[in-house]
């Protein structure tokens, strides 16, 4: 194979790797639930943040809207 085909193989495995490497799983475990189908009262999250910080609070119920990372927050000042 020559140089120019293996450079379009590597940019294609490249290219698939990024894909799946950057998975819709990992953005849709980020999800925020709600007391009931009004989606009104938030009563928990979980997931990460876009800082990647872990967010686990609150209770987790079958009404729930999953997406992308949460809002990052920097830490508070000591």
């Amino acid at each position: 194979m020559n140089k120019v085909g293996r450079t379009v193989l590597f940019l294609a495995l490249f290219a698939v790797g990024a894909l799946y490497g950057v998975s819709s799983v990992d953005a849709a475990s980020n999800c925020t639930y709600y007391s009931d189908a009004s989606r009104t009262t938030v009563v928990g999250q979980y997931g990460y943040d876009c800082c990647n910080n872990k967010i686990a609070w609150g209770t987790k119920t079958p009404y729930s809207s999953c997406g992308a990372c949460f809002v990052c927050y920097p830490p508070s000042p000591k």
